[in-house]
């Protein structure tokens, strides 16, 4: 516009409204490749969050394989993936409804293989000349005790399960060589996490199906492995951080480096399914790699050892699938929301089958993320995205500094990504400054980086977010007394342990948040129920650390407005610890609004939850700071306001 409007950072109307964001949009997940047809899993909110295989075959036309009354996805470590597995024109896929492994040929309706039980299933592959699939299973019939993990055969004819091994806590990624004689896992016991310390084994299979003698090929205790894959020569491959970064490894008599470099091939285990490279032949590997927030593609040669990038738009990669001189994957950048590209290895030229969003939206409202480096505690560096306030039609009055949001990523052991999101763009476009943080402990910056929030959760999280805040308002970018924070699940921690134990944030809000470590401790799901010894201290032992570091027990150092959002379903962060925060405020005579969501677990995935949730928060934030919203929102009942 030639003549942008005057007007006050945080009324700016914008295009990208909650409801333009959740109208057009899915998730994207779960590539694969049978026959000539190309598939993916979709999430779609307008349908309750639920997960659809879809498939598109060479002509482009495009259609659902899930018929309605079918969820693709699995509850293993209640965080799933590996939710399904296409093989010899037959889909096998976790239902979530019951967790069962239905069976569904291509052209047919799905039918249950396993019966009713308390197992959920996960990771599988098709072991052909058995009949049957081998997958990871965790089995829920003892309530009174932690499921039992392991690697299970279920055959595909009569849905038997069997168990093939079950002595460690937990296991992942079964690969079987592609003789068939031998399979290969990564496996890890508590209280370490998958990016802490886990084992690669390998057994030959027997002739009654049943492993023999298991090798331990990889895994110290200082030592994280994941994304084990036979190359089709039958050589092991695999990543791990031994050296500090996830490299790629190969056993090929001894154990050796395929080429060392400072950037991570691997990735932390959340969930399952991840193969962050592929073989395209014996000597050409198409792989990924993460350096400085952004993920690259290249063609690594194992024999000459060298590594070639292959250029793309993309700032974020994953998901590959290679068909002859085709790479399927899943992408995004800055610019352009998450896509399902396919990449001709020959020309170079990329295709976008799919994009994420169907929202077109005017540059002019949009803004391009700059990564910044920021020193913090004990004269380290930390690294976080910034998003300046962007929308072709505003500018703000003279000498006015926008409203800062900062953005506390969820894991803890995860990252920011720069990739295209409206959810923040929602913000820029109305006028807030927006900070995405790689605080120490983030992933994507090597094993050193990711230890730094050993036994300092709490600690190091927040004095990087709250270094990030500040450093902004030093340079002058920001409003240093309108700074809010807000984040979810590990994130929702962060920021409430921000709002309390400093002094700079002048609102909050937590998106299904810890506030109380022990409960946390006492009250979670398997995966996770030892986290907590590597980010703060063995429980009960250092159950003083467990208290020092509970926002709940510090609420009279709290002394700004916070909104809490809540499924009441969640099971990895109850909604007790949301309520009892809640009622701490409201007897404190601080302001404070709770918004829970019917059906919903941990992470929104219905459209209205998501929209209300989006236009909530920034409801809540123009009465705490004050400027008028351009557009009509629902009000928010916000309590001793």
């Amino acid at each position: 516009m030639a003549n942008p409007k005057v007007a006050p950072y945080g009324s700016w109307k914008s295009p990208i409204t909650a409801d333009l964001i959740v109208s057009g949009s899915v998730g994207i997940g779960g590539v694969g490749v049978e026959g000539d047809d190309l598939f993916w899993v979709e999430s779609r909110p307008s349908e309750g969050g639920r997960n659809v295989l879809v498939k598109r075959t060479p002509d482009g036309t495009q259609s659902d394989i899930t018929p309605q009354g079918f969820n693709i996805r699995t509850r293993v470590h209640e965080y799933g993936g590996g939710s399904f597995l296409l093989a010899e024109n037959t889909l096998y896929f976790s239902n979530f409804a019951d967790q069962r492994i239905y069976k569904q040929p291509l052209d047919g309706e799905p039918q249950p293989l396993t019966p009713e039980s308390a197992w959920r299933y996960a990771d599988a592959l098709l072991d052909s000349s058995r009949n049957r699939l081998i997958c990871v299973g965790e089995d829920h019939s003892n309530p009174d005790t932690e499921p039992v993990n392991c690697l299970v055969a279920v055959d595909i004819n009569s849905g038997e399960t069997t168990t093939l091994v079950s002595e460690n806590d937990f296991y992942s990624s079964p690969r079987l060589s592609p003789d068939g004689t031998q399979l290969a896992w990564v496996e890890w016991s508590h209280p370490y996490m998958p990016w802490d310390s886990t084992q690669l084994k390998v057994a030959p299979i027997k002739e009654d199906g049943s492993l023999g003698e298991i090798k331990t090929i990889a895994g110290e205790k200082e030592e994280a492995i994941c994304a084990p894959m036979w190359s089709p020569d039958g050589v092991l491959y695999f990543a791990s951080d031994r050296e500090n970064w996830w490299n790629i490894y190969r056993d090929n008599g001894n154990i050796e480096i395929v080429y060392p470099m400072a950037a991570e091939f691997g990735y932390p285990h959340w969930v399952f399914g991840i193969q962050p490279y592929r073989f395209k032949s014996a000597t050409e590997i198409i792989c990924t790699y993460s350096q400085n927030g952004s993920t690259k593609l290249a063609q690594l040669n194992p024999e000459s050892k060298t590594l070639k990038n292959i250029e793309t738009p993309f700032t974020s990669i994953g998901s590959l699938k290679i068909k002859g001189d085709s790479l399927y994957f899943i992408a995004g950048s800055p610019t352009e929301p998450t896509q399902l590209v396919e990449l001709n290895l020959t020309t170079g030229n990329t295709t976008t089958l799919k994009k994420s969003s169907s929202v077109e939206v005017d540059s002019g409202y949009l803004c391009v993320p700059e990564q910044i480096e920021f020193p913090t505690a004990d004269g380290k560096t930390a690294y976080a995205w910034f998003y300046p306030p962007q929308n072709q039609d505003y500018k703000a009055p003279e000498g006015e500094l926008p409203p800062l949001l900062v953005k506390s990523h969820g894991g803890p052991t995860a990252a920011a990504s720069a990739t295209f999101n409206l959810r923040i763009q929602y913000w820029t476009s109305r006028g807030f400054g927006f900070v995405d943080v790689n605080y120490g402990g983030s992933t994507g910056y090597g094993r050193e980086y990711r230890q730094r929030l050993n036994q300092k959760w709490g600690i190091v999280d927040v004095e990087d977010c709250t270094q990030a805040a500040q450093y902004l308002a030093q340079q002058k970018r920001v409003d240093g007394d309108r700074l809010a924070i807000a984040g979810g699940s590990a994130g929702g921690y962060t920021t409430l342990a921000a709002l309390t134990f400093r002094d700079v944030f002048k609102a909050g809000a937590s998106y299904y948040g810890v506030s109380d470590l022990e409960a946390l401790a006492q009250d979670t799901h398997k995966f996770e129920s030892r986290y907590l010894d590597g980010l703060i201290g063995a429980y009960p032992e250092d159950k003083e650390i467990y208290v020092a570091r509970s926002p709940i027990h510090y609420t009279d150092r709290l002394s700004c407005p916070v909104i809490f959002f809540q499924g009441l379903e969640d099971k990895v962060v109850p909604p007790n610890q949301a309520e009892a925060m809640v009622e701490a405020l409201k007897a404190k005579g601080l302001p404070v609004a709770y918004v829970p969501f019917e059906g919903e677990q941990h992470g929104f995935r219905r459209a209205e939850n998501i929209k209300r949730a989006l236009d909530a928060e920034f409801y809540f934030y123009a009465q705490v700071f004050g400027f008028e919203p351009a557009e009509s929102i629902d009000p928010v009942e916000i309590v001793n306001l």
